[in-house]
């Protein structure tokens, strides 16, 4: 989840004593970019540091690559007799995405991980999974196998074979929590692509907003829109770089917990919201959802705002809630 199609960053002569700094490196099974501007390189280095340190501490509790992550662990621990301790972040997310689970009636749920196995085999091979493989992973899905006491900090995982993953919410979070430990070292002009989800604090010193182009339908399109944005994050969730077609039919990587199955209609969602997590996981869901329901839950999110552009029967279409920004020219503020 989370493609945006183009980042500019406008480099224009500063008029404060920053200079432009930028670090790249894979992380979380995706690739992290950060750009910040500080007075020099050792804060800069500083700031890298703090953020990829807290990058690292996260995939550390969210991978479900990693076996000896807490994810990895909890889940090997299923159904549970009883509730176990979780860390801080993963009574955080888990808070979070089950409740919008409940929101979206299943669209959404870090528990699709034993559909997330069955469709990576899939795509690798170029068929559909056996029908028995689906009811078998099926079985494992649903958030209301997790019981979550979040004032505690316990959870337990009620089904056989359950596989949590934050696949749809993680890097949004993780791009979140890098820009805050930035900012905790004093570096505030600065922005973290997470595989691109993007969380955008203060803009360059020349600039009213970070300059962000927005993912289009088809990969191969210049961005659909570019906005100036700052003190806000942005999260994308497509299938313009990531499906497979089996047997003529295209399936994106976007599972659907409900049916099993990768789903078919093409869109592009973009999400703006006040927080990292919260966008990345309402692009996920609203991709799922569809335009009519999908925008209906953003506008029920009062920190929250929508693009969709999705091909219908009628050619591309696109959609927008009714806080979204006006394109190609400058957005002063906050978003949305």
């Amino acid at each position: 989840m989370g493609t945006i199609a183009v980042l500019l960053v406008s480099s224009t002569a500063v008029a404060e004593p920053l200079e432009r700094y930028r670090d790249v490196r894979p992380a979380m099974g995706s690739t992290f970019e950060i750009v910040l501007y500080a007075s020099d390189q050792a804060t800069a280095e500083r700031a890298f540091e703090a953020a990829n340190q807290r990058i690292d501490t996260l995939n550390g509790v969210f991978s479900d690559y990693d076996s000896d992550s807490e994810t990895s662990r909890l889940c090997r621990q299923a159904p549970m007799d009883e509730p176990v301790a979780v860390s801080p972040e993963m009574s955080h997310v888990l808070q979070f995405s089950l409740a919008l689970s409940e929101k979206t009636d299943g669209a959404f749920d870090v528990t699709v991980g034993p559909l997330s196995r069955l469709w990576r085999r899939a795509r690798r091979l170029g068929e559909l999974p056996a029908d028995w493989r689906l009811e078998e992973a099926r079985a494992a899905v649903g958030y209301r196998h997790v019981q979550l006491d979040p004032e505690n900090q316990r959870v337990k995982l009620t089904a056989r074979n359950m596989r949590l993953d934050f696949g749809g919410i993680v890097k949004g979070y993780a791009s979140n929590e890098a820009l805050a430990a930035m900012q905790a070292v004093g570096v505030t002009r600065a922005l973290v692509n997470g595989g691109g989800d993007l969380t955008l604090g203060a803009p360059p010193p020349d600039a009213a907003g970070w300059r962000v182009g927005l993912a289009p339908l088809n990969a191969d399109d210049p961005p659909s829109r570019v906005l100036y944005l700052a003190h806000c994050s942005v999260a994308t969730s497509g299938d313009a770089w990531q499906f497979v077609e089996i047997d003529g039919v295209r399936y994106s990587h976007i599972l659907d917990p409900r049916t099993g199955l990768g789903i078919q209609s093409r869109s592009t969602v973009t999400v703006l919201a006040t927080d990292g997590m919260v966008a990345d996981a309402l692009a996920s869901a609203v991709s799922l959802l569809g335009p009519q329901h999908g925008l209906a839950l953003i506008e029920s999110i009062p920190e929250a705002s929508c693009m969709i552009i999705a091909a219908g029967p009628n050619g591309v279409e696109a959609y927008y809630s009714s806080r979204f920004p006006a394109g190609d020219e400058p957005e002063t503020g906050t978003v949305p």
